[in-house]
């Protein structure tokens, strides 16, 4: 037997039925019997919901008012009424079971499924499972207009059915044309038979993913907006009615190991898929949850993994995962298995558990456990932020998405980043900074911070040609981050004066940009650390003694170059940079500091991009494998043996500064005899690394 349901909300009709979130107020059934054809009683109910403020098109479809369904019973009432005279239509007929028939699924999975799972009460058996009156129709009538495309309407004008909706209240002609519809297609013409009924999944299965399987774009949703603390189950509720692929629910994390309040959900067809997409701004407590197209690629790259033990880890299935964050690093099974006790066991003792570890074995301080049911995982989520050794421990329901994305991320992350091909700067003719009080620079105040080498060229305008070849000079903070300022060598005076006139509260991007003509002299005040302002040229700061300049003089000595300079690999630590087209023709260069300040000044220039020359004016070009060799017994270049060059530290505080840097490691000398004999080196090299040893900020 059938039963043919009917129903509408208090919100929107026909193809949007359910995408506005409002409530059922009308169900309308009867029962039909195939083999006899012959029908039960139909029955009308309304329906109370909590909110009666109806929208216009329900007042002028129905014809009902709030006031008539403020006497009416709730949903959970009207649904064992539903059941009860189901039952008693069917005893009359001589038939004990029934399915659903409906016109389309709106009615079961968007209206049905959700609004019970938001009230908390369960909807019985019959309806998990139901037949599709459009689907069946287009079956039996493969003329007939397309699913997506058929009304109740429709089907009964391709049959020649009568259309007149007026004769009959709202919701009783659409029941009867539905059953005179069934009728049509049981008929010896068609002799149509119902035999594979659309299905609603009781619940969630979670299960591994693999990184190689083929994962359809047109079934995969975006979620955000989601309550932090949300899980695999929760979001499968939200999505209630809707059939979710096994283990299709992966909730992303942040760059920290976070969750960020999104979620990338896979449906089992297309047509799940676009049903979900009209719940977007749906409520999920009361929060609105987005809801957006995604594609397959953005679904494995999250929940697709290739680990073994990952995989033996979540083949136990319907199962409940709690992630433990804090740790100890010293922490065994057996200490988690003590830790969470007899009143929540995991599944499989030391098998449910899961520790994350980097590459080399090291302990993360997370793990993942597995309980067989709902009541050891709450009981397991109690003792959230208890102590076990001196560590507090945290504790959260988890996905098995999120244990493949904190494994991935944590095994493909190498301890320290790994080095490219050991380079060698390309020393050309030596090329001085500017020094003196020729007026022969212009300074650029009020940057844009986005602006980068050729902006300023841009700006600049006609005036480019007349720049020295690597003449341009970003100032940069301690943070490595633009300033705001630039200075500018021009090859004359007259020049410099010429582009302060024309360029001066000129437009970059949406800011006006200041440009004051400035000697040399000025200039390296600047880019050395010092400020210049109104009240004149105030020295550059320095907080340690030891590596204090004799004096604050401008630095009019040549240019040179230290060895250090030459001794690590700036593209390890820098970013890539823009080649301004004025300077593509100029051999590339490396960076050069005055003598007399090249102690000083070498900890904030030579390895990231600070003063006092811009990164582009920083060239280097990779090595191929049998230069190096050759490369370390030339007298002019200078290679370190690369061990102990470099010192990672981690746990700094946020706000700590080169200066705090460098005291911390105040003190610490070369040893100049552990390189004799090793390589060749000039005196100045020698008595470069002979100086205090000056640190690298990375």
């Amino acid at each position: 037997s059938l039963v043919v349901l009917f129903g509408a909300t208090a919100g929107a009709y026909g193809a949007k039925l359910g995408s506005d979130e409002r409530e059922l107020i009308l169900l309308v059934w009867q029962v039909v019997d195939l083999p006899s054809k012959k029908v039960g009683t139909l029955h009308k109910s309304l329906v109370k919901a909590d909110n009666l403020d109806l929208s216009d098109q329900c007042r002028e479809l129905s014809g009902l008012t709030p006031e008539g369904l403020g006497k009416a019973e709730p949903l959970d009432r009207v649904l064992q009424q539903f059941s009860q005279l189901v039952s008693s239509d069917l005893k009359v007929l001589g038939r004990s079971s029934y399915t659903l028939c409906s016109d389309g699924q709106l009615l079961i999975r968007q209206v049905l499924h959700p609004e019970t799972s938001k009230k908390n009460f369960l909807l019985s058996d019959c309806f998990y499972s139901f037949y599709d009156l459009r689907k069946e129709f287009h079956t039996c009538y493969p003329s007939s207009a397309t699913v997506k495309d058929q009304t109740i309407k429709t089907m009964a004008e391709y049959l020649g059915l009568g259309t007149d909706e007026t004769e009959e209240d709202f919701g009783v002609w659409q029941v009867k044309t539905m059953v005179a519809i069934i009728f049509s297609m049981l008929s010896e013409n068609c002799n149509h038979i119902f035999t594979e009924p659309e299905t609603v999944k009781y619940k969630y299965e979670t299960g591994p993913c693999s990184k190689s399987e083929a994962v359809d774009s047109e079934t995969v949703i975006r979620a955000r907006g989601l309550p932090w603390q949300s899980s695999d189950q929760d979001i499968a509720r939200f999505f209630k009615g809707l059939n979710i692929a096994k283990g299709g629910v992966a909730l992303c994390l942040n760059a920290q190991g976070r969750r960020n309040g999104e979620a990338l959900v896979r449906f089992v067809n297309s047509e799940q898929r676009d049903l979900a997409l009209e719940r977007h701004k749906h409520h999920m407590g009361s929060r609105y949850i987005e809801v957006y197209k995604a594609t397959g690629e953005e679904f494995l790259k999250i929940a697709g993994g290739t680990s073994n033990e990952v995989a033996q880890f979540l083949s136990k299935e319907n199962q409940v995962i709690i992630r433990m964050r804090g740790l100890p690093f010293t922490a065994t099974q057996e200490d988690v298995l003590g830790f969470l006790g007899p009143e929540c066991p995991v599944t499989g003792g030391k098998e449910g558990l899961l520790f994350v570890k980097y590459p080399d074995g090291r302990p993360t301080g997370d793990a993942f456990v597995l309980f067989s049911c709902e009541e050891y995982a709450q009981n397991a989520l109690k003792k959230h932020r208890e102590i076990l050794g001196k560590r507090y421990i945290e504790l959260f329901r988890s996905t098995a998405a999120e244990v493949q994305q904190v494994l991935n991320r944590y095994m493909s992350t190498p301890l320290i980043p790994t080095l490219p091909t050991p380079i060698i700067p390309v020393i050309p003719p030596p090329y001085t900074i500017a020094t003196g009080s020729i007026r022969d620079c212009v300074r650029l105040r009020g940057l844009p911070y986005t602006a980068g080498i050729d902006d300023i060229l841009e700006f600049m305008g006609d005036a480019t040609g007349d720049i020295k070849p690597h003449g341009v000079h970003m100032v940069l903070n301690q943070q490595g981050r633009p300033s705001g300022d630039a200075f500018i060598q021009m090859k004359s005076a007259d020049k410099a004066f010429m582009v302060a006139q024309k360029c001066h509260k000129k437009m970059m991007k949406d800011r006006y940009v200041e440009v004051f003509q400035c000697s040399g002299e000025e200039m390296n005040f600047v880019l050395m650390g010092g400020t210049l302002n109104r009240s004149g040229l105030s020295p550059p700061p320095c907080k340690l003694p030891c590596l204090s300049p004799p004096a604050y003089a401008a630095f009019q000595t040549a240019a040179v170059i230290p060895a250090e300079a030459a001794l690590y690999q700036p593209q390890a630590l820098l970013p890539t940079t823009r080649t301004p087209q004025a300077s593509a023709a100029a051999p590339p260069t490396v960076t050069y500091y005055p003598a007399q300040a090249a102690q000083l000044y070498m900890n904030y220039t030579a390895y990231y991009p600070s003063p006092p020359v811009s990164p582009t004016t920083v060239g280097y070009i990779a090595a191929p494998p049998g230069a190096v060799a050759a490369a370390a017994t030339a007298t002019h270049t200078p290679i370190l043996p690369q061990p102990g060059a470099l010192v990672r530290m981690q746990g700094l505080p946020y706000n700590t500064g080169m200066k705090e840097i460098l005291s911390f490691f105040q003190g610490y000398q070369y040893a100049p005899d552990d390189y004799n004999g090793l390589i060749q080196l000039s005196d100045q090299a020698r008595s470069v690394l002979q100086a205090p040893k000056e640190w690298v900020c990375l």
